[in-house]
């Protein structure tokens, strides 16, 4: 349980529902902040703007999974006011608050590390990125059926990166017939594509491998699907990706040629949003439970 602990959810989608119903049954004392237009009531949290806030009973912070943006707003889905994470509000909660988000970016891990507050990336824990790759894979599945007019069985897939959605996104095209190429850059990753039953390649070879692509799935965090590389695919080809922005897609060059290339690094919540709000719930849940636990042996 985490009973005495006061947390602030700040701004959100649906995901952010799920979490706070995990924390009001684990009775913490929960405010919610960007939720003004948010009809449900959940018992154990209350509405208040940020300057309402009790910054400095503050045991935690949660995020929503983009963090902020590079000037510090934050997403506010149920709500018109704007939220910005300072240094002056972080400067005023305990210095045993925890911060926590999806992702980071520069300005949050800049800011954190300036007001010496603990930063935790929900994303960079491996049984949420696995856990999250399931609705992930789904949506992907969703995109290719909807912008194509060809079966994923028997069509051409190239997936780029092979980790932890990579991996979940190969598996699954290729047991719905697709013939699937995975592009990686690691030697282990090119053995462990082969052993999966996979055509493996390196991605430094992606220009001569893209020739009859129909569907190309990225989830390489940095520009590979390049102009070069875009100039030797199909036309027809859709690229899906699945990177966090900007993408690692030339989205201009793309449209220039024809090429239909959909960013789409939150899929999770749009296809599955109470799924994926139950994964950050059940591991925040946890995560909150340890720091409870951390209090308690520092006071022995």
């Amino acid at each position: 349980m985490l009973t005495g602990m006061q947390i602030a959810v700040l701004g959100g989608d649906a995901r952010q529902l799920e979490v706070i119903r995990k924390l009001t049954e684990l009775d913490a004392k929960v405010y919610l902040t960007g939720f003004e237009q948010l009809a449900h009531a959940y018992t154990g949290a209350v509405k208040e703007v940020l300057e309402d806030l009790p910054v400095n009973e503050l045991d935690a912070i949660i995020l929503p999974v983009a963090g902020t943006n590079m000037e510090g707003k934050i997403e506010t889905i149920f709500s018109n006011r704007q939220v910005v994470l300072t240094e002056d509000f972080l400067n005023n909660t305990p210095e045993h608050c925890v911060i926590y988000s999806g992702i980071s970016n520069a300005y949050l891990t800049e800011l954190t590390d300036k007001t010496n507050r603990k930063l935790i990336q929900l994303f960079e824990r491996n049984d949420v990125a696995i856990y999250n790759s399931i609705p992930t894979v789904e949506g992907a599945i969703m995109m290719a059926i909807q912008h194509t007019d060809f079966t994923i069985h028997g069509s051409n897939v190239i997936v780029l990166g092979l980790g932890r959605t990579g991996m979940s996104v190969a598996r699954s095209f290729h047991a719905l017939g697709a013939k699937v190429k995975v592009g990686a850059r690691k030697t282990e990753h090119i053995a462990r594509i082969s052993e999966m039953g996979l055509t493996p390649f390196f991605t430094s070879d992606l220009e001569k491998e893209v020739e009859h692509a129909d569907i190309c799935i990225n989830t390489i965090p940095h520009r590979i699907i390049t102009a070069n590389v875009l100039a030797k695919m199909p036309s027809h080809t859709l690229i899906i990706d699945l990177a966090s922005k900007p993408g690692g897609t030339d989205f201009r060059y793309a449209e220039k040629r024809g090429i239909k290339a959909i960013l789409a690094p939150g899929l999770p919540g749009i296809v599955a949003p109470k799924t994926a709000g139950k994964i950050l719930a059940n591991v925040l849940g946890q995560l909150l439970y340890e720091e409870i636990e951390k209090g308690k042996g520092k006071q022995s």
